[in-house]
């Protein structure tokens, strides 16, 4: 897969979007036994668009800000905020 492919993947229109041509995350199984540059090519091999995919019946189209700031702590500080607002304390 070239930079191109990426660029055009990454733009698609979820208006447009054909639902049937996406493929489903929830097939998609990660070996974390692989290096990290295997785990990325196999699960965009398994993905097809890693910017635009199926989750069940919902299409979710994923972007990326330019910041120093990972997913991971994003993912953190997001559950971080849900049990603090479950228990009721913030």
């Amino acid at each position: 897969m070239n930079q191109q492919t990426l660029e055009q993947m990454k733009h698609i229109d979820l208006r447009t979007v054909d639902r049937d041509a996406l493929r489903d995350i929830e097939s998609v199984h990660i070996d974390r036994s692989l290096p990290k540059k295997q785990r990325i090519a196999d699960f965009i091999r398994q993905i097809g668009n890693p910017y635009c995919y199926k989750h069940g019946r919902y299409v979710v189209k994923v972007s990326f800000a330019d910041t120093d700031i990972t997913l991971e702590d994003r993912l953190a500080s997001y559950i971080a905020q849900k049990a603090t607002s479950s228990t009721g304390t913030g």
